[in-house]
This record gives C-alpha cells, structure tokens and sequence, in this order.
C-alpha cells in the first residue's frame, strides 16, 4: 500500500507542536486593521491553538498519525 501524502496546503498554514496541538495563525489580521483596537490587533498577531474536535483530523491530514 503506498504512502499518505502529506496535505500541502495545510503544512504552510499551520504546525503541529510536540504534545500534538495544532498551531495556526489567526484570521482577521490581513489587513483594515485601523478599524480595530490595538488590543485586538496585538491579539491577532499570537498563533492560536486549535480546538481539540479538529486536532485529529488535522494530525491526519498532516501524516502525524
């Protein structure tokens, strides 16, 4: 049986640490930032961790599992 090719799409879009979270850059902080508060701007800049309903599904996208 051949391999699982890695979803490449994904792979540049988010990382999976260590202990298996899934890291991703959050949305919203593109562009039209005057719009938004700073705290909300310094927010935005901060990876975020996914939720763990779509961990797995991802780690398997990824070929992590």
């Amino acid at each position: 049986m051949p391999k699982m090719k890695t979803h490449k799409g994904l792979k540049k879009r988010v990382k999976v640490t260590a202990k298996g979270k899934v890291r991703h850059k959050r949305a919203g902080s593109g562009h039209l930032m005057s719009g938004k508060s700073g705290n909300r701007c310094r927010r935005l800049r901060l990876p975020a961790i996914l939720k763990s309903a779509f961990q797995k599904r991802i780690r398997a996208a990824m070929g992590e599992d």
